[in-house]
């Protein structure tokens, strides 16, 4: 059983289904995890974002990362999905997340 529905922010969906197939399988399991309420089994906080801010790391080949908010009761919200080229997440994707959070807090 489903608890909360996704939902995207900006291109968030498609930046995820551009991901390589096995890299979008195991994303899609740890976002099915958060759905059931279950902790996805890699993650870390990402407060520069913003509060309650998380992302999702997955590894495969290449290493992929989805930011998400599920502390509000309707839904998880994805911010962003990016591949991470470099061992330090990059200034574009931190901003472009960070964007879209503030985006979503003033329309709440």
């Amino acid at each position: 059983m489903i608890g909360k529905v996704i939902l995207w922010l900006g291109s968030s969906r498609q930046d995820l289904q551009a991901f390589p197939p096995d890299a979008r399988r195991l994303a899609g399991f740890q976002l099915r995890q958060i759905q059931e309420g279950v902790e996805p089994f890699d993650w870390k906080p990402m407060s520069t974002i913003g509060p309650g801010v998380r992302e999702i790391r997955v590894h495969t080949a290449l290493e992929h990362r989805v930011c998400y908010i599920a502390k509000f009761g309707e839904a998880i919200y994805v911010l962003h999905a990016f591949e991470k080229r470099t061992r330090k997440t990059s200034q574009r994707d931190l901003d472009l997340a960070r964007q879209r959070y503030q985006m979503f807090i003033a329309q709440r």
